[in-house]
């Protein structure tokens, strides 16, 4: 069965709505929203039939796409998913749709090599490697860092939207360090990797403050259609984060000059895999290499340094070569305290 590109919006939208559970669904709720997403995107105006969505609802009850999605109708009125895990995203791709996928990353591929897709090699070829699997048995020939336990992946296409759309967005957020979660309405504006794990970068209505948020800790998130959406003009969220090791920053925060050793043995990594884009060699002996890296003293950049352990020492500033040796005092303390407790068995 062919299905076309305002089809696809059209299903990824009703999937989207029925995934949110702090809101009901009528069938005019997701008429309405249905005709948004397809303005927003195609810039439709006549919006969506009844009989249109009464359709796509069927078909994604069916097996005709392979989504078989349990579509329920609560009180007679809302509609809703029986299992609050589901989502069409999560349906096997069919056969016909490999076929169409294999076309266009044989057009991307074309494209490979030029300036302008040098960040999508990575993605061309993890593309080309999962339709590979999808149609042949057997092992993979290319493997990528990939965390399949990792929460709220299912995040980053509608929060890229809210982002694109400029939508104010009500979040359920619980960090590690709180009891319970909290609702958060904040505008947001940035979607950023580190290191495979996704954060959301926004500020908050009422604390008037950036906000980092991990995905994996977002419980759930709603578009709020009538709070006004503030821009953040103040901020370059292209080099915002040019100064630092990983996410965690203050908008005061200020760059520091960081002077590190590094030992002959792990010289030659740090030399081909820099700390960061602004290290500069300043000094080569028979001992090791002496680093500068510009950055802002955070939480990811003293967890680089103690990653090297003792193959790595704090030059400058002293407030950080404080900081290091202090964990290092308290890491080694600890395993005093285990000695004890074994001498006393």
């Amino acid at each position: 069965m062919s299905v076309n590109k305002l089809a696809l919006i059209r299903y990824k939208t009703i999937d989207d709505c029925l995934r949110n559970r702090y809101r009901k669904w009528t069938l005019e709720d997701l008429i309405v929203k249905v005709a948004d997403v397809l303005y927003e995107l195609e810039g439709i105006t006549t919006g969506v039939s009844k009989r249109t969505i009464q359709a796509d609802i069927q078909i994604m009850r069916s097996d005709k796409l392979g989504y078989n999605a349990p579509i329920i109708v609560v009180d007679r009125k809302f509609y809703s998913y029986s299992d609050p895990e589901y989502s069409i995203t999560n349906a096997p791709v069919n056969q016909a749709d490999v076929e169409k996928m294999k076309e266009i990353v044989g057009v991307l591929k074309q494209f490979n090599g030029f300036t302008y897709f040098d960040e999508m090699s990575d993605m061309i070829a993890r593309l080309e490697n999962n339709l590979y699997r999808t149609t042949h048995q057997g092992r993979n020939y290319i493997q990528f860092e990939n965390n399949h336990l990792l929460k709220g992946l299912e995040h980053i296409n509608p929060l890229y939207q809210a982002i694109l759309n400029k939508r104010s967005l009500l979040v359920e957020y619980k960090s590690f360090k709180a009891a319970a979660s909290q609702h958060i309405i904040c505008y947001p504006y940035l979607l950023k990797e580190y290191r495979n794990r996704w954060f959301l970068i926004g500020r908050a209505k009422k604390r008037k403050v950036l906000l980092t948020m991990a995905l994996d800790r977002i419980i759930e998130f709603q578009e709020l259609s009538k709070e006004t959406f503030y821009e953040e003009e103040g901020i370059d969220f292209d080099h915002y984060f040019d100064n630092l090791i990983g996410v965690t920053k203050n908008e005061n925060d200020k760059t520091n000059k960081v002077v590190l050793f590094v030992n002959n043995y792990n010289a030659p990594y740090v030399l081909t895999k820099p700390l960061h884009h602004s290290q500069q060699l300043l000094k080569k002996d028979e001992n090791g290499i002496v680093i500068r890296i510009d950055v802002v003293m955070n939480f990811e950049l003293e967890r680089e340094i103690l990653g090297f352990g003792e193959c790595m020492k704090v030059l400058a500033p002293r407030i950080l070569k404080s900081k290091i040796k202090k964990r290092l005092q308290n890491a080694m303390g600890a395993y005093e305290e285990e000695k004890e407790e074994d001498t006393k068995e």
